[in-house]
């Protein structure tokens, strides 16, 4: 299932599909249900290194293209290059975008995207029960989520369990796409960012024009 935050136009020509809980949900043209919503706020949270404002940033332009109307609350460590995979290295970013006028960033983020356990950890007090949560699954492995505290997983000792979970691997997928270009391991992790884009403006029907 899909989501989207209708456009002024659309706003203006009248949305087909039912009212739900203050959601409008119609079927696409593949089957799948896909929910009208009038906001979201989404957060994109990882290490300062893998590229959370560039994110953020094509994102809101997507968004803004779209003709929603938006706010945005970028948040950088205070540390200059804190240590990868460590709580005060968490850079984040967050975007409330609607389908109406609105003023601020947003306080609880609907969509935490958390591409490490740090990110996880440092954000998830921010996040409401029932909310969306996307997690990076390659990183979640002994290392980093020690670094954090993690004794086990948060992904299966339910921990995470009044949210809706979300895992993807990311990383593997995003060196996977990028097989054929010739490009090392490392270097193809670092568009892992960009997957998580691609990602997200699928789930709430954002352009990519721009960004391509």
């Amino acid at each position: 299932m899909t989501s989207q935050v209708s456009s002024p136009a659309e706003q203006a020509d009248g949305a087909e599909g039912a009212v739900v809980g203050g959601q409008r949900t119609r079927a696409g043209s593949d089957g799948k249900e896909i929910r009208r919503l009038d906001r979201v706020i989404i957060r994109f949270a990882g290490d300062s290194g893998d590229g959370m404002q560039l994110t953020g940033d094509r994102f809101t332009s997507e968004t803004a293209s779209f003709g929603n109307d938006l706010s945005t609350l970028p948040n950088f460590p205070a540390e200059i290059r804190a240590p990868a995979g460590t709580l005060p290295g968490v850079s984040s970013f967050q975007l409330h975008f609607a389908d109406h006028d609105i003023l601020t960033p947003g306080d609880a983020p609907n969509v935490l995207v958390a591409m490490n356990p740090a990110a996880l950890k440092a954000n998830l007090a921010d996040v409401p029960r029932g909310a969306e949560i996307i997690v990076n699954t390659d990183e979640f492995t002994k290392r980093p989520m020690a670094k954090v505290g993690y004794e086990t997983s948060p992904l299966e000792d339910g921990t995470l369990e009044a949210y809706n979970v979300h895992p993807v691997p990311l990383t593997t997928l995003t060196v996977e796409a990028l097989k054929e270009f010739g490009l090392s391991r490392k270097e193809a992790e670092r568009s892992k960012n960009m997957f998580a884009l691609g990602l997200l403006s699928w789930m709430y029907h954002r352009p990519t024009e721009g960004t391509e």
